[in-house]
């Protein structure tokens, strides 16, 4: 599997600023996800991604001894999914120098996300929200779990969406199980010993508040995030009657970026949707149900107002990054430094919970 391929690279790729180039040793494919990583998690374009995390996994399988021999044949490019670009940095790296383009990007792209939350972020034991490329994630969950690894999760959550967000390819019940199969195996590659990849959905809120997945596989699942996608322009008092739906329905753990708002980023901006926040905070709060902390840039939900008034309802959140890749799950950074600046206490943020409580929390 990728995630076996993967540990051959003995250096990891996300946790700080690689070596002086005179010193480089972590190998081409750890230079190339290296690459991707801080342009992933400094949103740059997705085509400029995707060369660095194509040409990674062209090599991986490839002996390093026939890498090597493409480097001093000038032959890298003939490698289908290598570029000129790509083929730079993986001779640099076999040479074992610090690729041009590596070292740009740990000066302007490596700097932390955010100045604050620190202890807030060293607290966190994993993320509850997460997605892959079985819907509109751009990573394998394999890619997904290695960075969590690298970036020293206890576990991470994979969720992603429901059939009824086509858009994003939302998986079927019978897709969803063949995902937890293969969320078995990630699992028992890796032992199981210090990480855990938990199997998890998020689930669209239907119109009348229901959840957008049959009850048998909901209840197959360790973690649940519940949230609303479509119609957020719904009037007040239906879309209240709807998130409460879900907060209450038993199998809900996490209501997922509340409010839908978009603040910045290239899909425009978005006002939030219209709800009592209050009566569905107290809901949250009466049935245990986490309010998410989405740490996206592009979302920042929910408002400093409503995240005040959800502290104040007794509410306990998850911090997540709604990672769409895997630089992005770095993002946590961000959703704490809001929940510090909220004052928000670390244990009432379920992912700052060992696994067993979570889980104990989760499946109730």
């Amino acid at each position: 599997m990728l995630v076996h391929r993967l540990w051959r690279e003995e250096t990891s790729v996300t946790s700080g600023p690689h070596p002086d180039p005179a010193a480089y040793d972590a190998g081409p494919v750890a230079a190339l996800r290296r690459i991707a990583f801080l342009l992933e998690r400094r949103r740059e374009d997705t085509y400029k991604v995707k060369a660095f995390r194509g040409a990674a996994a062209a090599i991986l399988p490839l002996p390093a001894e026939d890498v090597a021999r493409a480097v001093e044949d000038g032959t890298l490019t003939d490698v289908p999914g290598v570029g000129k670009s790509t083929a730079k940095v993986i001779a640099a790296a076999v040479r074992g120098e610090q690729p041009e383009r590596l070292a740009e990007l740990e000066r302007t792209h490596a700097a932390p996300l955010a100045s604050g939350g620190v202890e807030v972020r060293a607290a966190l034991r994993g993320d509850c929200h997460s997605h892959s490329d079985w819907s509109d994630g751009g990573s394998p969950i394999e890619e997904m779990a290695m960075t969590a690894i690298e970036l020293g999760h206890d576990y991470l959550v994979l969720t992603d969406h429901s059939p009824r967000l086509k858009v994003a390819r939302g998986l079927s019940a019978e897709r969803l199980a063949r995902q937890l199969e293969v969320v078995d195996a990630v699992n028992e590659h890796l032992g199981g010993e210090s990480f855990t990849l938990l199997k998890g959905i998020e689930v669209d809120i239907l119109d009348d508040g229901s959840l957008d997945q049959t009850e048998e596989m909901l209840r197959r699942l360790d973690v649940r995030v519940a949230s609303v996608h479509s119609k957020l322009a719904m009037d007040a008092a239906p879309m209240t009657r709807r998130m409460i739906g879900a907060v209450t329905n038993p199998l809900t753990n996490v209501l997922g970026h509340c409010t839908g708002r978009l603040v910045t980023g290239g899909r425009g901006t978005r006002a939030q949707s219209q709800f009592d926040a209050r009566a569905v905070f107290e809901a949250c709060a009466e049935h245990d149900v986490a309010v998410e902390i989405n740490s996206r840039p592009e979302r920042c939900d929910p408002p400093d107002e409503l995240l005040a008034l959800a502290r104040d309802a007794g509410c306990v959140f998850s911090i997540d990054s709604d990672a769409h890749a895997p630089g992005q799950l770095d993002f946590l950074s961000l959703g704490c430094e809001r929940a510090e600046d909220a004052g928000i206490d670390p244990d009432r943020i379920v992912n700052t919970w060992p696994k067993e409580r979570l889980l104990a929390w989760a499946t109730r």
